[in-house]
């Protein structure tokens, strides 16, 4: 059985990511052993180029297969979060408020799991969304599964 260690990976992405004065957004393994598939999503202000991709995919991909951290054959890929980038951590529900969001729960509120609005930030790990169906709503952070910027055309 494939053992990975996730903290090591993450410690590796983190030193490049910040190395080469960019954010980490999320990164994830995805797959069976000997078909993983590493996704890594980078942003910095006014958006990431090809070049940080590329930078970023070489120093990690070194690094990985000289500490063979991930043992088996994997496709690395590193990306920009795109349109609908989504939101990982409670700072990000912060530093978006004023955007649109859409948002899926572990637990429903009423009979409801899924939301749309305008998110208006979090106060002590509460999210506050000015929801499209019902108005204001309080969402507890722990609560969201998945939570993804909403781009409007």
């Amino acid at each position: 059985m494939e053992q990975i260690d996730r903290e090591a990976i993450n410690t590796v992405i983190d030193r490049v990511v910040a190395r080469e004065q960019l954010e980490l957004v999320h990164w994830e393994l995805l797959g069976p052993a000997g078909r993983h598939m590493l996704r890594i999503y980078i942003d910095k202000p006014g958006g990431v180029s090809l070049d940080d991709c590329e930078k970023v995919s070489n120093q990690v991909g070194v690094v990985l297969d000289v500490d063979n951290l991930i043992p088996s054959r994997y496709t690395l890929e590193v990306s920009s979060p795109g349109l609908e980038r989504g939101l990982y951590k409670p700072e990000d529900y912060q530093r978006f408020a004023g955007s649109r969001i859409k948002l899926k729960l572990s637990e429903p509120i009423g009979s409801q799991r899924n939301f749309r609005g305008k998110l208006e930030g979090i106060v002590e790990n509460v999210v506050h969304l000015q929801c499209d169906q019902t108005g204001h709503i309080e969402i507890p952070y722990e609560n969201i599964v998945k939570a993804n910027l909403e781009y409007q055309f």
